[in-house]
């Protein structure tokens, strides 16, 4: 196992975001690792493992979105402020200030060659920073798993059930209860009205990898134009269609990259750390 030393992230918006740094203080290369719904700075430690290496260091930190439901604290010149966070109630947007104070954090401490690599929900969250800050300050993009969450949710639960659902969330928003968890029964999950929507409706801006929607326009993964590694679990149990389908899709509007499936392995590539860090460094080494 991998030793690590703690950080703490100020995002430019001032948020105070924990996290751990994973290998030598002054590698060559950064790798930020962007966790997925509910994860955190320890998620996907085996892969972290596998990344490390002598000139390779990984930084993971709690994002706002991090476990179910989470306190945040924000600082002030004379105080600082809790706030209720966590996948319940994370904003999707606030994605962009989390990463940037993590990049920022990053290139502060002397490292220049710098990577995202988001897992799960997590590509979501990587694709639109670039997609807001036109890239700027990293050198590419890992994408661990991007599922749709509502392709994923809409093959599980149904639509009868999204919808339903669905008819509440916005009823609360409407109310102006935005942040209002729903009702027991009515979602598997806890999560209040905004998040519901953000995650499982299909025109939400959340809705980057959009291979369930043939006909709409993935305008933000369109147009990254720093280089991009997709790498798709073979196995995973969240499809809702073959991962050739899926990783055709993606080789389809990437502008700049390459999408790889790994074989036998489920959503958190257990068993395929060692195959997805050498896809990984080769990537790098183009």
């Amino acid at each position: 196992m991998t030793p690590a030393h703690v950080v703490e992230i100020t995002t430019p918006k001032k948020f105070l975001l924990r996290g751990l740094w994973f290998g030598a203080k002054r590698p060559r290369r950064m790798i930020i690792f962007v966790h997925g719904l509910g994860g955190s700075a320890f998620s996907m430690r085996k892969v972290v493992d596998t990344l490390v290496d002598q000139r390779t260091a990984v930084l993971t930190f709690n994002n706002r979105g991090h476990e179910g439901i989470a306190a945040l604290r924000k600082k002030y010149p004379s105080r600082s402020l809790r706030y209720g966070g966590g996948a319940a109630h994370e904003v999707f947007t606030e994605c962009v200030d989390d990463i940037q104070g993590a990049i920022n954090f990053v290139r502060k401490a002397g490292v220049r060659e710098i990577y995202l690599a988001g897992h799960s929900t997590g590509c979501q969250k990587s694709m639109y920073w670039a997609y807001k800050k036109g890239g700027k300050g990293i050198n590419g993009i890992f994408l661990f798993a991007p599922i749709s969450d509502w392709a994923a949710e809409m093959n599980r639960k149904g639509k009868k059930k999204i919808l339903q659902a669905t008819a509440i969330a916005r009823a609360l928003v409407r109310k102006g209860r935005k942040h209002a968890l729903l009702p027991e029964g009515s979602w598997h999950e806890v999560i209040d009205a905004q998040r519901f929507l953000s995650l499982y409706t299909p025109d939400s801006p959340e809705e980057i990898f959009s291979y369930a929607q043939p006909h709409k326009n993935p305008r933000v993964l369109k147009s990254i134009r720093k280089p991009v590694l997709v790498l798709w679990a073979g196995k995973d149990e969240y499809m809702d269609r073959s991962a050739k389908d899926i990783a055709r899709w993606f080789e389809k509007h990437i502008r700049n990259g390459e999408t790889i499936i790994i074989p036998g392995v489920k959503h958190s590539f257990r068993g395929g750390e060692k195959t997805l860090a050498t896809h990984v460094r080769r990537f790098i080494g183009r």
